[in-house]
C-alpha cells in the first residue's frame, strides 16, 4: 500500500465501530479518514484523529421518521465528504451510515471493500444485502455466511 492511497474508513458508531478501529494499524500505511456517527462516545475520537476525522448524524431506524431525515441528510454530507476526501477505498464495517458513501465511491470507480459484522454468523444484513454486489471486496468473518453471500471472502474475526 502506498502512503498516498486515500482510504476513507467508515462505519455507523458501537459494535461496528469497535470492529472497524481493529484496522487502524493500517492508517500509518495510508493516507487514511474515519467517518462514523456523531454521538458524545466518539468525541475521543476527535481527539485522537484530528483533522482526520468526521461525523454523520447519529440515526436510529426505532424513529423512522425522523430517520429518514437523518438520513437523507447524511445521504447529501457523504457526497461532500467524498468530493472533499476523494479516497482511493473506502473500508467499512456497516451498517446503515456506510451505504450512501459506499454507493457514491461505486458510482465514480473506486474501490469498495466490505466487512460484514462479526454478530451475524447465518443471515445477511439489510445493509451487506444492498452493497454485496456493488463491493469490490466482500469479506465475512464467519465461514457459515459463504452460503449467503457465495462470492465474498473468508477473513476471519478482525478482532
Amino acid at each position: 500500500m502506498d502512503k498516498n492511497t486515500k482510504i476513507l474508513f467508515i462505519s455507523s458508531t458501537g459494535g461496528h465501530l469497535t470492529e472497524l478501529l481493529q484496522l487502524s494499524p493500517m492508517f500509518e500505511h495510508c493516507d487514511y479518514y474515519l467517518v462514523t456517527e456523531n454521538t458524545k462516545a466518539n468525541q475521543v475520537l476527535r481527539q485522537k484523529y484530528g483533522d482526520r476525522f468526521y461525523t454523520l448524524v447519529f440515526g436510529t431506524k426505532v424513529h423512522l421518521f425522523t430517520y429518514l431525515f437523518k438520513f437523507a441528510f447524511n445521504c447529501l454530507k457523504s457526497l461532500w465528504l467524498y468530493w472533499k476526501i476523494r479516497p482511493d477505498y473506502v473500508i467499512t464495517t456497516g451498517t446503515h451510515t456506510a451505504v450512501p458513501m459506499c454507493r457514491i465511491a461505486h458510482t465514480f470507480g473506486k474501490k469498495v471493500i466490505w466487512i460484514e459484522t462479526m454478530a451475524n454468523a447465518r443471515t445477511a444484513t439489510a445493509a451487506g444485502r444492498m452493497v454485496y454486489p456493488i463491493a469490490d471486496l466482500f469479506i465475512v468473518q464467519w465461514k457459515s455466511m459463504l452460503e449467503v453471500y457465495p462470492d465474498a471472502v473468508y477473513g476471519g474475526w478482525v478482532f
